[in-house]
């Protein structure tokens, strides 16, 4: 019982504290056993360590049935003797090694060989040299420019093979070639019908030029993408010591870098080496077979000349070499990795 101010009493309920506790918000707990969820019997995971290989295993099956398979196969013709004979009575004659040493005791096979390595490592000095100078002027040049410098490259890479050789044998024709053209403008004599197929140096001169304009892109756009990964504070700290532009390069830009070169160059050393429809189209292997390099000196032995069992043994030879590069790159590489 309570009293007001004007006296009159009335009577307030006792037991609230008793339903406040009522609407607590909490429920209580459960009484009966509790549930657990259990997996369904249908689905079943998957071990952590075999999920990745199942991954992976559509790629290595397709590459052991599209490479694995072929080279197994090259290997073991490579010790056959398969002529034009053996071809027709589909007669399976051994010879074991005969096919290689014929091969290694070959002056032309050896000439061949030092003319396929000389002219890899004369392609690659020139596409690793300009594409790295295309490189760096894609960095300094402004958005626009960048753009128009950038698509340029994107259609000289995107032409097929066979188009830009036609294009560069139409340059060097001998009547209708621009090039002869622009000889006979600038004042030169003799470029009236001049050969410029008439010798295998020549024919390879040729042919280095249409590979460097071919590869330079590649190395150009991936050397831009590479520069944008080196913070701008190393340029402002070579600027501030009166460092020039070319020791810029080697001081902030080759060793920041030098992982990018060494896999650059690796892969263009496997792409030039391996160059089979530039030299081939540009002048079948010719002239008198002068510019031939190890694919298409395979290719003319087996296809031209009917002994596949000596260019299987070519290609076998040209895979080792390949990888004798290959191994020494690793190294280089897996070296670099220790120091990081």
């Amino acid at each position: 019982m309570t009293v007001d101010s004007q006296g009159t009493a009335s009577a307030a309920p006792q037991d609230a504290p008793g339903r406040a506790a009522e609407k607590s918000p909490t429920p209580p707990p459960p009484s009966g056993p509790k549930e657990v969820l259990q997996p369904s019997r249908g689905r079943r995971s998957l071990p952590s360590g075999l999920l990745p290989y199942l991954l992976v295993a559509p790629a290595l099956l397709s590459m052991a049935v599209l490479l694995l398979y072929p080279l197994v196969r090259n290997v073991i013709l490579s010790f056959q003797q398969l002529n034009r004979k053996e071809f027709i009575t589909r007669e399976t004659v051994w010879t074991g090694f005969d096919n290689y040493t014929e091969l290694l005791g070959d002056p032309d096979f050896w000439t061949v060989v030092v003319r396929s390595i000389v002219f890899t490592a004369l392609n690659v000095f020139i596409i690793m040299a300009i594409g790295t100078g295309i490189g760096l002027l894609l960095n300094r040049l402004g958005k626009k420019m960048r753009l128009v410098l950038s698509l340029a490259l994107m259609f000289a890479w995107a032409m097929p093979i066979v188009a830009s050789v036609t294009v560069f044998r139409w340059l060097f024709d001998e009547q209708f070639g621009v090039v002869n053209w622009l000889m006979r403008t600038l004042g030169f004599a003799g470029y009236e019908q001049h050969n410029w197929f008439e010798t295998g140096f020549s024919t390879l001169i040729i042919i280095l030029i249409l590979l460097v304009w071919g590869s330079i892109p590649f190395v150009a756009l991936n050397m831009y993408a590479a520069l944008t990964t080196i913070g701008t504070e190393l340029y402002e700290a070579a600027k501030m010591d009166g460092a020039s532009g070319w020791r810029t390069f080697w001081a902030v830009v080759f060793p920041n870098l030098k992982s990018f070169f060494m896999i650059t160059t690796f892969l263009e050393i496997i792409w030039i080496f391996k160059a089979f429809a530039q030299v081939y189209a540009m002048n079948l292997g010719g002239p008198d077979r002068g510019s031939e390099t190890l694919p298409v000196f395979a290719y003319i032995e087996g296809v031209g000349q009917f002994h596949y069992g000596v260019a299987a043994a070519i290609s076998i030879l040209t895979i080792v070499m390949l990888i004798a590069v290959m191994s020494f790159y690793f190294r280089l590489i897996l070296k670099q990795e220790e120091e990081l």
